[in-house]
C-alpha cells in the first residue's frame, strides 16, 4: 500500500463526504494527492488531521475540506484552465491539476515557490505552472480562466481577477474587513460585463497582500 494512503482514504470518508463534498472527480483528487508530500517534514504524520498546518513564512497548508469545498465550487472540466492563487506548498494546484488541463500558480513568495516546485516534483504533478508576483493582479499572461481559486483573504474582490475569468467563469475567494476572519465569496461572470455573486460563509485564511489586496504592513 502507498504511504498513507489508509489516512488519505479516511480523511475523504471523514471530512469530505461527511461534509457535503460530493463531486467524484473531486474526492479521487483529493484521494490521490500526498498531502504529507507538502508540509514540512516533521509535521508529514499529522498531514491529514482536519485543519491547516504551518508551512512557514507566516502561511500555511489549507484544511482538506476548504481545499475540497473551493475545488467542488469551482466546477472545473477537464479540458480547464486555472489560476491558483496563493500557491503556498502547491497542495491546491496539485489537486487543481487532476482536475483541469493546465494551473498556472502564482506565489508572492521566492521562499515558497521554490519549496512548491520541489513538492509538485516529487508528487509527480506535471500540468503546473509557479510564477513569483502579485496574485492580486492575476496572471494575464495565462488569461483567461475557466476558474480562479484564491488562498487567501482579501478585502475585496480584487477586480484584475474578475477580469481574467472567462464568461462563464467561476472565481472562489474569501473576502472580509478583517485580516482574520472572511466569507467565502464565488463570482460567477455571465458576460463580460456581468457578474453573480454567492456568499457561502465564514472562513479564515491568512491576508492577501497585493496592490489589489491587503498593503504589506
Amino acid at each position: 500500500m502507498a504511504p498513507f494512503a489508509a489516512e488519505r482514504d479516511e480523511m475523504v470518508l471523514v471530512q469530505l463526504e461527511r461534509r457535503g463534498v460530493k463531486d467524484p472527480r473531486v474526492l479521487d483528487a483529493m484521494r490521490s494527492v500526498p498531502r504529507h508530500l507538502f508540509v514540512p517534514i516533521e509535521q508529514r504524520h499529522v498531514a491529514y488531521r482536519d485543519g491547516p498546518l504551518s508551512i512557514g513564512h507566516c502561511q500555511t497548508i489549507s484544511q482538506p475540506y476548504i481545499v475540497a469545498l473551493m475545488a467542488e465550487l469551482l466546477q472545473l472540466k477537464e479540458d480547464g484552465i486555472c489560476l491558483d492563487v496563493g500557491t503556498g506548498s502547491g497542495y491546491a494546484a496539485a489537486v487543481l491539476a487532476k482536475l483541469c488541463a493546465h494551473v498556472s500558480s502564482v506565489e508572492r513568495l521566492p521562499e515558497l515557490v521554490g519549496t512548491a516546485r520541489n513538492n509538485l516534483i516529487a508528487a509527480g504533478s506535471r500540468n503546473i505552472d509557479i510564477v513569483c508576483g502579485d496574485g492580486s493582479l492575476g496572471y494575464p499572461e495565462g488569461a483567461p480562466y475557466d476558474a480562479i481559486a484564491v488562498a487567501a483573504g482579501a478585502p475585496f474582490v480584487p477586480e484584475p481577477l474578475k477580469e481574467q475569468l472567462k464568461p462563464g467563469g467561476r472565481l472562489v475567494v474569501p473576502v472580509g474587513p478583517s485580516r482574520r476572519v472572511q466569507e467565502l465569496i464565488v463570482v460567477h461572470r455571465i458576460s463580460d460585463g456581468a457578474y453573480e455573486t454567492e456568499n457561502l460563509g465564514g472562513v479564515a485564511f491568512v491576508p492577501f497582500v497585493g496592490a489589489h489586496a491587503w498593503p504589506e504592513n
